[in-house]
């Protein structure tokens, strides 16, 4: 009995090692080369190192350095320790953020069921009693007894030809491209709140500057308005005070609701509700912004992009799915085992009169199907194409995003200067038209352009300085946001490759 026991034991070891041992059909997967950008440059021109300054807030000049690494926090570089704080508490309260890491968890967990059904042999235990009557035949005199069984059975799938390879390399392309899901959804939710915190000091900004000028205006209606009661000047004079006054006061409620909105928006990206208090302020004068601005190489843009990763992952997976499609033209073996024992007593359980086992073997090959495997082989094909122009896709436009925002950072750092110089002639035209009206040296309608001209600039001045902040965002963003150099967080999940039973073909 010892004897059949070893031999069960050691059979069933070789033909697991046998099915380990077999090969993996369908395609290897490669990582996908980096495009080669023209002179490691993301715009068809090249930019210059640095920007245009201009005098007042948000002027300085932004030095390119092209390689340097991106930090980790990278919203840190406005040096505003309330933004800081805000976006550790949307990444810990966000829900969406719960959810992509949920999905990872699920998907890890995902893996480890197909691992261990598809790997291992099965081992099932039974035990079983029954009570039973036969019926006297012929010399047999029939009669009441007891049967009890007891057994363990061992049924396993060998992967001579890879099916089960291909499958865990293709569920783990599946647990990687969620582990990338998660790093693009903290850096959406980041730049998210870092966008909508500018957004809400660039209205608060702007409300400030419309409220200054109709603060002006309203005086000037004073002593229009004064100088009407006493005959000075006409009655279209004062009506002419009262619209340019209204027609700035009519563009405070848009502002005022798109800064509630901001603010509504912000608490939600906070994981919190807008009418929870508590919530930072946010001030372009709060802001610094940064004197130099990484530029990551075009070789590794598609390495540092967590939607490019998350992306190469999903063509993994397809073509995982093509070896899957291919093995499944082939035979497939199974292995069974049992060593068990039947007797009337319990006690005689085991004995050697009642101990039995066997060893089966058995083959299985398609030879007739309607083309049904070859036609399934053929759209893991035309998947793993879809996936491949996918994969174009997404790094066309992320090369797309950083030379968009190079570009916008150099022409909106040049357009601030222009709008600065447009703001301080508005501002100084003003000052002279309001002295030569009082002196009557030019016509009342002469002193409203000057007024209209100014407000706007003094408006757009506040958009220019706001949009320099978007811009280095933007930047920060379209790089992928350094999330390679964050440690103890969601990349941990790369531990699933290293318990893998299988590595993958990467």
């Amino acid at each position: 009995m010892q004897f059949r026991r070893h031999a069960l034991r050691a059979g069933m070891a070789a033909l697991v090692a046998a099915g380990l041992g077999g090969c993996a059909l369908g395609p290897d997967f490669k990582t996908p080369a980096a495009p080669t950008a023209a002179g490691d440059s993301y715009t068809p021109t090249p930019l210059a190192s640095t920007t245009a300054s201009s005098p007042g807030a948000a002027g300085g000049a932004q030095q390119f350095v092209a390689g340097q690494d991106i930090p980790a926090q990278w919203w840190t570089v406005f040096r505003s320790p309330a933004l800081d704080q805000l976006i550790r508490g949307a990444l810990a309260q966000n829900p969406n953020m719960a959810a992509a890491e949920a999905s990872l968890r699920q998907a890890q967990e995902s893996y480890n069921a197909q691992a261990g059904s598809l790997v291992y042999p099965s081992v099932n235990g039974q035990l079983g009693v029954a009570r039973q009557k036969t019926a006297a035949t012929g010399g047999n005199q029939g009669g009441v007894f007891n049967l009890y069984n007891a057994s363990v059975n061992v049924a396993y799938t060998p992967d001579v030809f890879g099916s089960t390879r291909r499958t865990l390399e293709g569920a783990q392309a599946q647990v990687d491209y969620q582990r990338f899901q998660v790093e693009a959804t903290y850096l959406t939710l980041s730049a998210n709140v870092v966008t909508t915190a500018i957004r809400e000091a660039s209205l608060r900004a702007q409300l400030k500057a419309t409220r200054e000028v109709l603060d002006a205006l309203n005086q000037q209606l004073g002593v229009i308005d004064k100088q009407f009661q006493l005959g000075a000047v006409p009655r279209n004079t004062l009506l002419s005070q009262r619209n340019q006054a209204a027609q700035i006061a009519a563009t405070l409620p848009p502002l005022e609701k798109a800064l509630a909105q901001s603010r509504h928006q912000l608490s939600v990206l906070a994981g919190k509700l807008p009418s929870e208090a508590g919530m930072p302020e946010f001030a372009l004068e709060s802001l610094t912004l940064p004197d130099t601005l990484p530029v990551s190489l075009p070789s590794a843009l598609v390495r540092q992009r967590p939607d490019i990763r998350a992306s190469e992952e999903q063509l993994h997976a397809a073509s995982a799915a093509i070896g899957v499609a291919t093995a499944a033209q082939y035979p497939q073996f199974t292995l069974s085992g049992s060593y068990g024992s039947s007797a009337q007593t319990f006690s005689k359980l085991f004995d050697a009169e009642t101990t039995a086992w066997n060893l089966a073997a058995g083959l299985t090959a398609p030879i007739f199907n309607g083309g049904a495997l070859s036609a399934k082989k053929r759209a893991a094909e035309a998947a793993y194409d879809v996936a491949a122009a996918q994969y174009r896709a997404t790094v066309l436009n992320a090369f797309q995003n950083v030379a968009d925002s190079l570009r916008a950072l150099d022409s909106d750092a040049a357009a601030l200067k222009a709008q600065a110089e447009a703001e301080s002639l508005a501002a100084e035209s003003l000052a002279l038209a309001t002295q030569q009206y009082k002196l009557g040296g030019i016509s009342y309608l002469s002193l409203l352009d000057a007024q209209r001209s100014y407000q706007q600039a003094h408006v757009a001045l506040v958009q220019a300085q706001a949009a320099r902040y978007a811009d280095t965002a933007a930047l920060f963003q379209a790089l992928g946001g350094g999330w390679w150099n964050r440690a103890g967080g969601v990349p941990a999940a790369t531990a699933v490759s290293a318990a893998a039973p299988y590595g993958s073909a990467k």
